[in-house]
């Protein structure tokens, strides 16, 4: 299927690494002109580079910036070209119990996790609106539903994203512009194969058994496996595309079957 993203601009947060790098490559695989973006200059020219690799003769650009500095957010923003598709997919996360997060850590999750997407939309959806046609995805996930106990200050972010990307939702009514949300399930990034590995390591086990053992341990999942950053790559991008033209104000799932017992 062609999705028709030739000639159009797109910026992924949080792309030089992990699920938003998976979904430039899918969105450079399409034709789209991608827009790379991390906390590191030197990992994000690499990144580029890397892309650029990836899918020979794909415009590929990058801006530094550190969401949790809004200064910066405000200077990336400077900076941005005419964007037709906003990806809003960079996040913290991490296992930590209840107790021990602190307020620091809930205000760092919300102005990271929630704040970025909400200044990337106020900035860049306008202008969508007034060209009559644009995309907007918040990669969210099944956390933000089930939130899990071990990481509620991530999940509760998750929450709030996909309740962002419902109201923006509503402001697009009879335009071209749609706002949706994707809910992954467990994927194996590189911020949790790292987790995975020094779990493995601890235990003095293989990371295959370790990722087994995490995977059986969820009763819940369909997929048996844990989600591989492409397969959210392809969702985020037909969501992306003007194939998706009737697709607005949803939270698509991406999650492996893993909230079956709740939905």
């Amino acid at each position: 299927m062609d999705l028709k993203l030739s000639g159009k601009t797109a910026f992924v947060s949080g792309s030089s690494r992990g699920i938003g790098h998976a979904i430039a490559e899918a969105l450079a695989g399409e034709g789209a002109e991608v827009i790379l973006n991390g906390r590191d200059p030197v990992r994000l020219a690499a990144a580029v580079e890397a892309l650029r690799r990836e899918v020979p003769g794909a415009s590929v650009s990058g801006v530094p910036a550190d969401f949790a500095d809004e200064d910066d957010v405000n200077r990336l923003c400077d900076r941005l070209p005419s964007v037709d598709i906003l990806v809003n997919n960079v996040g913290l996360f991490e296992l930590k119990a209840f107790e021990q997060i602190s307020d620091d850590d809930w205000r760092r999750y919300h102005e990271v996790n929630v704040l970025s997407g909400v200044r990337l939309a106020r900035r860049l959806l306008p202008a969508m609106l007034d060209r009559g046609w644009g995309r907007i995805v918040f990669v969210s996930s099944e956390s933000g539903v089930d939130v899990p106990a071990d990481m509620i200050h991530y999940g509760t972010s998750k929450t709030a994203m996909l309740a962002v990307g419902n109201g923006l939702a509503k402001l697009t009514r009879g335009t071209a512009v749609t706002v949706n949300s994707v809910l992954g399930g467990p994927t194996y990034s590189d911020g949790v194969a790292d987790t995975v590995r020094a779990l493995a390591a601890a235990q003095s086990i293989p990371e295959e058994q370790m990722k087994a053992a995490i995977i059986g341990a969820n009763r819940t999942s369909l997929l048996g496996r844990f989600i591989e950053p492409a397969e959210i790559a392809n969702a985020v991008t037909f969501l992306a595309s003007p194939v998706a033209s009737a697709i607005n104000g949803s939270a698509v799932r991406v999650d492996g079957g893993v909230l079956t017992t709740l939905l």
